[in-house]
């Protein structure tokens, strides 16, 4: 199974990144969006790995109170553009207490630094980004996810496994 841990969002979280993928579609930019139910942000990517209920158990020791996100700015790299978020402490410290559990678990992870981002696009059309407005709209992270990750004839699909939530 293709695994990743995820903060999945509200819906007025969800339409406000959808608006801006409106504007780039304005913008006569074409590419792979991320569908509407797959916008999400990963804490950790563990990839292949067989036995979702290790996952979990290793998860349930990281221990969080709930806190908020706040969009902020659009940006580029490799190969995709994605939302960014304001500066944020408690996300910082959320994903590096569950890399920390993995790690803990022996679970293998990408260990690359973690860059808080939302892809909203891949392989973009164009190479400059141009003007959009990021809605001003924030979001209380009380829940982080065990993703599973399939490819289907119409694209990928996720399947939450499991959840933790905050105390």
């Amino acid at each position: 199974m293709r695994l990743f841990i995820s903060i999945n969002f509200d819906q007025p979280m969800k339409d406000a990144l959808i608006s801006v993928q409106e504007q780039l579609k304005e913008h006569h930019i074409r590419g792979n969006y991320s569908k509407p139910e797959n916008l999400h942000m990963t804490l950790a990517f563990i990839g292949e790995y067989s036995d979702p209920d290790i996952v979990l158990e290793a998860l349930s020791n990281v221990k969080f109170a709930p806190f908020e996100l706040r969009l902020k700015g659009i940006g580029s790299f490799e190969g995709l553009w994605w939302a960014g978020l304001s500066a944020s402490e408690e996300l910082k410290a959320c994903a590096a207490k569950v890399r920390h559990c993995l790690s803990s678990a022996d679970i293998p992870f990408d260990r690359k630094k973690f860059s808080p981002h939302i892809t909203l696009i891949r392989e973009p059309s164009k190479s400059e980004i141009p003007q959009v407005t990021i809605p001003d709209v924030s979001f209380t992270v009380k829940e982080f996810s065990l993703m599973r990750s399939d490819r289907g004839r119409r694209g990928v699909i996720y399947t939450e496994l499991g959840s933790i939530h905050a105390q």
